[in-house]
């Protein structure tokens, strides 16, 4: 079983001593490329070894590709539309992704696509998602790009936003679980963990090694765009919930990268529009956005991912993703973080203040390790060589860098990819649904009181699949489901307000964060927090009796409890 526990402080050191031999032993004229690459294969072993072994061969353009990790268009890696190669053309000057992989020497890419609930969706540019054999090959095909590279013996790095719930980059023929706050309601983080093991497990055969995942941001606003990507409001609940995410996608080979630090529930306004203001005292930080990171640092999480917020306690005016003060003395200098720091998307506002290849060089300054979907790659690839050679990069902090995030691949080296007939397994689906049957709620109601007589299921405007899901797994479960005239049980889902709410509801179900139900009028309340069909079978199995909604809800709600039955 693969485990990562959280590096030893003498690893720390032991990097940092050979990142210094590294700089001094390499440090040329600063307008010459470094050495030609080495044609050997690192030592086996360590993984910082490894690392540091591998960045010694490496020539300055190998440096500087190995922290990009953008986006590319097309669902092949080889094969693409003309539509798709003329917004590779746009980004990076080639028509495939194979080409990008090649040209720049990078470091990674990122899988992206969207639904039509996603709140990141105005960052999403195209998709390269559609379905698990599809995925496999256009991971496959980077590899295959990868390998010919200098870094080549170390893995390529594919990552993808699979938070699950509005946030599923991958949605079709996978195990889909429960949304984190339906985890959070559930409360019970080996439950979380099996479930996300699984997840890791299935992105694993997928040929993904990287998640960026799970969202340590605890909700103390309203926050739409975190909502219920977070685990909740509970700093020590969402703690828990964090740690065993982290501990599930890693015990199958897949870095976890904690987000978006330092805490974006901690502000209501939308990073991907404009910068929001995180007003909150230090010691409100300290006791409240900050413990859900550290628990994932402890947990052994290979990265983190720092967050466009202007944290006025710490370092007013400049974006967390820009801040020294807070990326290298408080998480390296104080959490004591030695994993890989990886920007927010590059392409969102507050990052665009500046240009591509600016940007990159504050972002690497400031103590991140990995540049995530630049706006133009060939931009950021030109402005991080030049400043390296001119010296407002400096050498030190890119060979920093460059070997945290070698030393994170080889810890995902040399592990066999699961068949994809993994996908979706008996064991897979039953962890999902544990979770996601642990999590429903009851915040007004009768326990042990199923719905009697027929029923009749309706949802707001644009939750058709929910409808069609409840009503079969209702039918499952003996209840007589008719189209009209029954007692009406009535689903509410992300972005629905009051005015999708039905009067006339028997039962009201919030399938994403329970807030609407405040102004509900039914005598009956719900929440799964997750239109996932394992949330819906397990909402079927409350309402036909077979089960009680054990759950407790993460958040506060106006006027209910935080729970009617369980504990």
């Amino acid at each position: 079983m693969f485990r990562v526990s959280p590096t030893p402080r003498r690893a720390f050191v032991a990097l940092s001593v050979l990142t210094t031999l590294l700089v001094s032993g390499c440090a040329g004229a600063p307008d010459r490329p470094r050495s030609a690459p080495s044609t050997s294969p690192p030592p086996a072993g360590d993984p910082a070894a490894r690392a540091a072994a591998l960045v010694r061969t490496l020539a300055d353009e190998d440096l500087v590709g190995q922290v990009l990790m953008p986006y590319a268009y097309g669902s092949s890696a080889t094969r693409v539309s003309p539509g798709s190669a003329a917004g590779n053309q746009e980004l990076a000057g080639v028509d495939t992704p194979a080409e990008m992989v090649a040209r720049y020497r990078l470091g990674g890419v990122i899988l992206v696509g969207f639904s039509a609930d996603d709140p990141t969706s105005g960052n999403q540019a195209t998709t390269n998602v559609d379905n698990p054999e599809q995925v496999r090959e256009l991971t496959t095909g980077l590899r295959e790009a990868a390998g010919k590279l200098a870094a080549g013996p170390a893995p390529f790095l594919i990552g993808t936003d699979q938070e699950y719930g509005v946030v599923t980059r991958i949605t079709d023929g996978v195990t889909l679980l429960p949304s984190s706050l339906a985890a959070g309601a559930a409360g019970d983080a080996a439950l979380t963990e099996a479930a996300w093991r699984a997840a890791g497990a299935e992105l694993a055969a997928m040929g993904i090694n990287m998640d960026f995942a799970p969202v340590a941001d605890v909700l103390t606003t309203r926050s739409t765009v975190i909502g219920s990507r977070s685990f909740g409001a509970d700093p020590e609940r969402a703690s828990a919930q964090v740690a065993g995410a982290v501990r599930g996608l890693q015990a199958e080979g897949v870095a976890a990268s904690v987000k978006h630090f330092p805490g974006h529930g901690l502000s209501a306004a939308d990073s991907h529009q404009d910068l929001p203001v995180v007003s909150q005292s230090r010691a409100v930080l300290d006791s409240t956005a900050f413990p859900p990171f550290r628990a994932g640092i402890d947990a052994g999480a290979m990265a983190v991912m720092s967050a466009h917020l202007d944290v006025e306690a710490i370092d007013p005016g400049t974006p967390a993703t820009f801040s020294r003060k807070l990326l290298t003395d408080v998480l390296r200098g104080q959490f004591g973080f030695e994993g890989v720091v990886i920007t927010d998307g590059m392409n969102m506002a507050p990052a665009k203040r500046w240009s591509p290849g600016e940007a990159a060089v504050r972002a690497l300054n400031a103590g991140n390790d990995l540049i995530l979907m630049t706006p133009n790659v060939t931009q950021a690839y030109d402005g991080l060589l030049a400043a390296l050679r001119d010296g407002s990069l400096p050498r030190a902090r890119l060979v920093e860098a460059v070997t945290r995030v070698l030393t994170m691949k080889f810890k995902l080296a040399d592990r066999p990819t699961p068949d994809l007939s993994t996908l979706g397994s008996a064991e897979h689906r039953a962890a999902a649904a544990d979770l996601a049957a642990a999590a429903v709620t009851m915040l007004r109601g009768r326990c042990d009181a199923p719905v009697t007589g027929p029923v009749t299921v309706t949802s707001a405007a644009g939750r058709d699949r929910a409808r069609a899901a409840l009503t079969e797994a209702l039918t499952a479960a003996g209840v007589d489901v008719v189209p009209s005239g029954g007692r009406i049980v009535h689903l509410v889902g992300y972005g629905d307000g009051a005015g999708d709410l039905r009067a006339d509801a028997a039962v009201t179900v919030a399938m994403d964060t329970p807030y609407v139900l405040a102004d509900a009028k039914s005598p009956t309340l719900l929440a799964t927090y997750s239109s996932s069909q394992a949330s819906l079978t397990a909402l079927a199995g409350v309402l036909a009796g077979k089960a009680l909604p054990a759950g407790r809800s993460p958040v506060p709600v106006t006027g209910l409890p935080a729970t009617a039955c369980g504990s």
